[in-house]
C-alpha cells in the first residue's frame, strides 16, 4: 500500500508527465516560476536593494593584467587533514607563498593544521560549508560569508578582502554580498586537471609550467579525494619549472597590487 506522501509524489509525477506531453517540457519552468527568479535574491539578484549597495561595482578577476613574470597559486576547500599539511610543507620547502580560500566550518574543525603556518600566505573566504552561493538569496549569502569571515578573524586576526565562490558559481546575490563586505571576487585562469593526469603527476606539472602567463591565477585544492596527490606530488616541479622560466610566485593580494602599480621598464 502506498503512503499518502508516496501517492502524492506519484500523482505529481504523473501530472508533470501529462503537462509535458501536452504543452512541451519547455513550458514547465515558466509555469512553476523557475524562469522568473526574484530580482533582489538568488542567482539573478540586481542592485535594486539600495541599502545593500556600498560601491558602484565589484571587481571580479580571472587573472591580473601585468607584464611582470608573476603567478599566484591558490588552494580551495581546506583546511583538511588529508592534503593541507602536505601542501604547506611543499610551499615551505620551496619558499613559495600562496593563497588559501578556506571553508569556514573546516577551519573551525581543523585550525590546528594551519595555526602558526599562514603568516606569509594569503587567506580568502570560500563560504561556511562550501555552499553554492549562486542558489542563495542575499541574506543566505551574507550568513555564509559572514560566519566564515568571523572564523578567519578569530583564528588569524586578519581582515578578509577576497572571495572565491564555490564551484566558481557567481550569482547576483553573491556580488551584492561581496560589495557589502568589501570583497574582491577571485576566480582563476588555469586549473589543475588532475583526472586527465591521474597517473602522470609530472604531466600535470608540465601542463602548468608550460601554460602559465604573467598574471595567471592557478586553481588547486587542499581538500578532497586521492586525485589531489597528482597536484601535491608535482608542486616542487611546478615551482622549479616556473622559476626557470623567470616567474616569481606571489599571493593573490600581491598580484593585485602589482597590477595596480606596474613596474616601469628602464630603456
Amino acid at each position: 500500500m502506498l503512503s499518502r506522501r508516496a501517492a502524492m509524489r506519484t500523482a505529481l509525477a504523473g501530472a508533470a508527465g501529462v503537462l509535458a506531453g501536452a504543452a512541451g517540457a519547455r513550458q514547465i519552468p515558466h509555469w512553476l516560476g523557475w524562469d522568473r527568479p526574484p530580482v533582489a535574491g538568488g542567482y539573478a539578484a540586481a542592485a535594486d536593494v539600495l541599502d545593500a549597495v556600498h560601491h558602484p561595482g565589484v571587481t571580479v578577476r580571472y587573472y591580473v593584467e601585468t607584464t611582470e613574470q608573476l603567478v599566484a597559486f591558490t588552494f580551495d576547500d581546506g583546511p583538511a587533514p588529508h592534503w593541507t599539511p602536505m601542501v604547506l610543507d611543499a610551499l615551505d620547502a620551496a619558499d613559495v607563498p600562496a593563497t588559501f580560500f578556506m571553508v569556514g566550518s573546516r577551519l573551525e574543525r581543523n585550525a590546528d593544521l594551519v595555526r602558526g603556518r599562514m603568516d606569509r600566505h594569503g587567506i580568502g573566504n570560500h563560504s561556511w560549508a562550501h555552499d553554492d552561493l549562486a542558489t542563495l538569496d542575499l541574506n543566505g549569502v551574507l550568513r555564509s560569508l559572514g560566519r566564515t569571515d568571523d572564523e578567519i578573524r578569530r583564528q588569524f586576526g586578519r581582515r578578509v578582502t577576497l572571495l572565491r565562490p564555490p564551484f566558481g558559481h557567481l550569482g547576483g546575490s553573491t556580488l551584492l554580498a561581496a560589495d557589502r563586505m568589501g570583497y574582491d571576487v577571485v576566480l582563476w585562469s588555469k586549473a589543475m586537471r588532475e583526472l586527465k593526469f591521474r597517473d602522470d603527476p609530472m604531466g600535470q606539472a608540465r601542463d602548468i609550467v608550460d601554460s602559465v602567463r604573467p598574471g595567471s591565477i592557478i586553481l588547486a585544492h587542499d581538500e578532497g579525494d586521492g586525485r589531489r596527490l597528482v597536484t601535491v606530488r608535482g608542486l616542487a616541479v611546478m615551482f622549479e619549472g616556473l622559476r626557470r622560466r623567470g616567474f616569481r610566485m606571489v599571493t593573490v593580494p600581491q598580484l593585485i597590487e602589482a597590477g595596480r602599480n606596474p613596474v616601469r621598464q628602464a630603456y
